[in-house]
């Protein structure tokens, strides 16, 4: 008896915690901007009800070493579409994930470099061993700012990981993540394959 009150008190805690509830916020104003968007793949309550998310685990918020990449060179990213969009390298972050180390690369859109609004924008995609049965095939993206680098550390968290919309609809241009952000470990944390089909 004592075990299952202890496992209540444990869970409301949990259910109660700050960070949480940031989390359950922010899935909030994701599921929004899905029926604000003219350009979304999903335009009714309904679709947008049957978004999934793995429970938030702070786990998979972690706090990378970030090493700027100095005289990168443009490429070009390819997309699910058969297109690309160009990219420069900005960083890479160093961290550490189910105890082993790991490393992923941030890059900028040199097209959103040219808009005010997201001059500051940075772009992780990443591909994980959950792809293709509990995640998204192609993999997901997170989004960062520049002013997210503080000290020379990064917070990545994982928690906020979401689909491109390519995983709801054709015909979006959505980058392809790079060999080199193929991470060997099941990230079950952000968005989780959509079931709405």
């Amino acid at each position: 008896m004592f075990l299952f009150l202890g496992f209540l008190l444990s869970a409301a805690a949990f259910a109660q915690s700050p960070y949480t509830d940031s989390i359950v916020r922010h899935r909030a104003d994701y599921r929004a901007k899905f029926l604000s968007d003219p350009n979304s793949p999903l335009k009714t309550k309904k679709a947008v009800s049957k978004l999934r998310f793995f429970a938030p685990d702070t786990a998979f918020r972690v706090t990378a070493t970030v090493t700027r990449i100095t005289d990168a060179e443009p490429f070009e990213m390819p997309t699910f579409d058969g297109k690309s969009s160009a990219y420069v390298r900005y960083a890479t972050l160093s961290f550490t994930l189910d105890g082993q180390p790991r490393q992923l690369t941030i890059y900028r859109s040199l097209r959103l470099a040219q808009m005010p609004m997201y001059r500051d924008y940075l772009f992780l995609p990443f591909k994980d061993t959950t792809n293709g049965a509990e995640t998204y095939g192609g993999g997901r993206y997170l989004d960062l700012r520049l002013n997210d680098i503080r000290d020379g550390k990064l917070i990545i968290d994982f928690n906020k990981a979401y689909n491109p919309y390519c995983a709801y609809s054709g015909g979006y241009t959505c980058p392809i993540p790079p060999k080199e952000n193929h991470l060997t470990v099941a990230v079950r944390a952000g968005e989780a394959m959509y079931n709405g089909k």
